[in-house]
């Protein structure tokens, strides 16, 4: 069974932060929308999410894996 950990953004150095926002938007299936977007914008935009709480990053201690996912589904992980 995995364990997730809830990582905050704030905890992370900036560079790394940014190269991990920067891994997630190249990663194929992370359409956002009609109008293309630069990965700068995508960044922006995930930052954003991150710092309202929209967003959060965990990491699974068990695979040494990390990803974004929206509140709700992060903390069903979370608390299951």
């Amino acid at each position: 069974m995995a364990t997730f950990v809830r990582v905050p953004p704030k905890r992370l150095p900036r560079e790394v932060l940014l190269a991990l926002l920067e891994e997630y938007t190249s990663r194929d299936g992370t359409d956002y929308g009609i109008r293309e977007l630069t990965q700068n914008e995508k960044v922006a935009a995930l930052n954003r999410q991150l710092d309202r709480g929209d967003v959060y990053l965990l990491y699974d201690a068990d695979s040494e894996e990390w990803d974004l996912l929206a509140k709700e589904q992060a903390e069903m992980l979370l608390n299951s």
